[in-house]
């Protein structure tokens, strides 16, 4: 088993990929492809110390032996998550106390409230973490990257960090904190415009800090936000799919000057086999360049237009829009929201929002072309107030009043354009979002919390 503590505090830097091992392998597409989001919601639970299935005390029993040494440093309690890369057990630490622990929030939280008797008695309760057991089928370069990236992150706001991590032959395990939080299925359809304020407030909070170092969190999803609706926060965990900025970046038209960009769609292939006056375009029979490679890890229905489009320059843009598809969730009642099979169904599904042009439009940014030929698809698409009206079953009916929305979910509705912009370019930042006057109502309800004091300190 590897050690990676020290003897004042834990230390993830210890953590060692013989480079032998660390191979510039290419993986199979399926890789990157998170797990159904509607599945994982449901794998991931934050129940009692008894509620225990016997297969997962099965589980457990086979971890334990496969991982020497782990039970003398853990006791593990329970299944907590199961994901496409890892698995993720509740566990009590035994060495809590031989530790410093700077990343025990909860703790912090009660030595500023309780007097210093009851901070004696309160240390001798015990503490949990999170055990995230990584499939040996990642490439230990995957692995590698997830756990430097945590260890950068370690300092920043609502983001999960990671307090130690193990080696023992070919498994690798991260210890992380354990976040008391609830199943976004529980709680979605049941949030006020005032909930959903301080939802976004937390999980931007985290995006900023993550945003500001440069990396992209590349998986934002319900289930990757921990939230926690009585105590209005959360954070942001699985940095599996992480990466930083600029890794494997090509030029994109999208990057461009604008007359520069116009100039090349002007020569090129494309636009020489347009007839004139018709809407559809012939290709090449015998297409001699090479197909385009682009990152399009996540997961779908979360993935931003330029991710299906194979923009091979994706910026920290790709995470907003991910939130902006959490917000349509929360206004429309419906989870998963889009629900497509390939990236294909997910460009129609789209198109069948934002129109046939729009999607022309972003295409021909990246130096791609967009067609279909079909009919039931418009030009224009639909604004999103009317998908939200009819998700909620608030669309005009003969024999009932058509029902109107609030000014508060008008606002909402208008700050989802910004997150849900197509063009990435246009999109609005973690930054921009905090200070956006549909957050910042978030932070007036909470004047006399000392926590959100400092936030909007750190803001300015």
């Amino acid at each position: 088993m590897a050690k990676a503590r020290a003897q004042s505090h834990r230390q993830a830097e210890q953590v060692l990929v013989h480079e032998d091992d660390v191979k510039d392998e290419e993986e199979a597409q399926t890789l990157d492809e998170s797990g159904d989001p509607l599945e994982e919601s449901g794998r991931t639970v934050d129940s009692s110390d008894e509620e225990i299935e016997e297969s997962v005390a099965e589980d457990i029993i086979r971890f334990e032996d496969s991982f020497v040494g782990i039970d003398k440093r853990y006791r593990l309690i329970n299944r907590i998550g199961e994901g496409t890369f890892s698995t993720v057990y509740k566990a009590e630490d035994l060495e809590y106390d031989r530790f410093e622990n700077n990343w025990d929030l909860d703790e912090r939280e009660n030595k500023k409230w309780t007097s210093p008797q009851h901070r004696r008695r309160a240390s001798k309760r015990p503490h949990y973490v999170a055990i995230k057991k990584i499939y040996v089928t990642s490439s230990p370069m995957r692995i590698f990257n997830e756990l430097e990236l945590l260890h950068d992150l370690k300092y920043s706001d609502a983001v999960c960090p990671l307090i130690t991590a193990f080696r023992h032959l070919d498994q690798v395990v991260a210890v992380l904190p354990y976040f008391q939080h609830r199943d976004f299925r529980d709680y979605y359809r049941d949030m006020t415009i005032a909930d959903v304020r301080l939802y976004f407030r937390s999980l931007f909070t985290a995006l900023r800090s993550v945003h500001a170092q440069k990396i992209l969190h590349r998986d934002v999803k319900p289930t990757n936000f921990l939230y926690n609706p009585e105590q209005a926060r959360g954070v942001l965990v699985d940095f599996g799919l992480a990466e930083r900025q600029g890794t494997d970046w090509h030029n994109c038209p999208c990057t461009l000057p604008a007359n520069e960009r116009r100039s090349r769609i002007t020569n090129s292939v494309w636009a020489q086999t347009m007839q004139p006056g018709v809407q559809t375009s012939s290709y090449p029979k015998n297409d001699v360049r090479s197909s385009r490679r682009a990152n399009r890890a996540g997961t779908r229905g979360f993935r931003a237009p330029e991710v299906l489009i194979k923009c091979t320059q994706q910026n920290t843009s790709i995470d907003m829009w991910a939130a902006g598809v959490i917000l349509l969730t929360m206004l429309s009642r419906r989870f998963p929201f889009f629900h497509s099979a390939d990236d294909i169904d997910a460009l129609l599904e789209l198109t069948s929002i934002f129109g046939k042009k729009k999607m022309r439009d972003i295409s021909l940014l990246h130096g791609q072309v967009f067609e279909t030929n079909i009919p039931s698809y418009s030009d224009n698409g639909h604004s999103l107030e009317k998908i939200i009206l009819w998700c909620t079953g608030r669309t005009k009916d003969e024999k009932q009043k058509k029902i109107e929305m609030g000014d508060e979910e008008k606002e909402a509705v208008q700050f989802l354009y910004r997150l849900m912009e197509c063009d990435p370019a246009k999109r609005i930042t973690a930054e921009d979002a905090l200070r956006h006057p549909f957050i910042t109502k978030a932070f007036e309800d909470s004047e006399g919390d000392d926590d959100m004091v400092d936030l909007i300190g750190a803001e300015e």
